[in-house]
């Protein structure tokens, strides 16, 4: 299974430490190209590595960490994803300029991303948070999980598991998903599972 994050700002940095931490290899791409990239590389170490936007979208699960109105631009080029797992960490925070209609953002995402399995997760907790590590007051912080496609919310949850959180289903996107988008109830919440 390859893992790549597109997007290198507090959210993207933040799931890349985890993965750092955990020894699990992913790749990072951002919209200034590779070379960017050389410092945070360098600080996370081996198991990070920086790539053309092309390659992180080729990966096998694909976490979008960029602003949610930049989505389009940054996945264009990918006419269809073949059943590849594209986690959902943005949040549509200027409600008014992005007219939703309704919508959890998670399935106007799915909506422009033909053939993904779309999962939310990773977006509710505060950088600084998730980049902690995720063990805390003898439990480990939650990271909650929605999506429209049980095995690839298996899989997602999986992998939290492995970067040390204690994963929470919350089942499909139009259950769950609005408790994770912004103004949500479990948005900026830092719960803890023993």
């Amino acid at each position: 299974m390859t893992y790549s994050i597109i997007g290198s700002g507090l959210i993207g940095t933040a799931i890349a430490r985890q993965f750092s931490r955990a020894g699990l290899d992913i790749r990072i791409a951002n919209r200034r190209g590779a070379d960017s990239l050389g410092d945070l590389a360098r600080e996370l170490g081996p198991h990070l590595r920086p790539v053309r936007l092309a390659e992180a979208l080729a990966a096998d699960m694909v976490f979008l960490a960029l602003p949610y109105d930049a989505i389009g631009e940054a996945t264009g080029e990918v006419t269809d994803w073949q059943g590849r797992i594209v986690i959902d960490a943005t949040n549509a925070i200027n409600f008014p300029a992005f007219d939703l209609g309704g919508l959890p953002s998670t399935d106007i995402v799915a909506g422009s991303l033909k053939g993904a399995r779309l999962v939310k997760a990773f977006n509710t907790l505060p950088a600084a948070l998730l980049a902690k590590d995720p063990a805390e007051a003898s439990g480990r912080r939650v990271l909650f999980v929605s999506g429209n496609d049980d095995i690839a919310n298996a899989q997602v949850a999986g992998l939290i598991q492995k970067l040390g959180f204690a994963p929470i289903m919350l089942g499909k996107v139009a259950e769950g998903g609005r408790l994770q988008q912004f103004g949500g109830p479990l948005v900026a919440q830092n719960f803890i599972k023993a």
